[in-house]
């Protein structure tokens, strides 16, 4: 790859068709989506700041992250980069959802 392009730039090179069918999308993906609307109405993420991001994805967990996967990975960076929620915290909360105590939604 070209050393002034980044991983997750595309523009340019041969990848393919893209499939441009309409598909329902999983629970989960709704939320990530409600999610980021939310944080963006309270003023709290910005779409650029989603984009930076995702940009800044590791380009083994680009390439391993599907579309909304990617947009998690930055929310959670960029809200523990403003402090908004701590590493324990999260660490905590993730360990709680995966052994069942709590429900994965409030």
């Amino acid at each position: 790859m070209d050393k002034a392009r980044r991983h997750h730039d595309m523009g340019g090179l041969e990848a393919g068709p893209v499939d441009r069918d309409e598909h329902d999308h999983a629970p989960w993906e709704k939320r990530v989506d409600a999610l980021m609307v939310l944080l963006g109405r309270e003023g709290i993420l910005t779409v650029d700041e989603l984009r930076r991001g995702i940009e800044e994805l590791g380009a083994d967990a680009y390439d391993r992250y599907c579309y909304y996967e990617r947009w998690m990975a930055s929310m959670t960076n960029l809200l523990l980069e403003k402090r908004i929620i701590e590493v324990d915290e999260l660490g905590e909360r993730m360990a709680e959802i995966e052994t069942g105590r709590r429900e994965a939604l409030p």
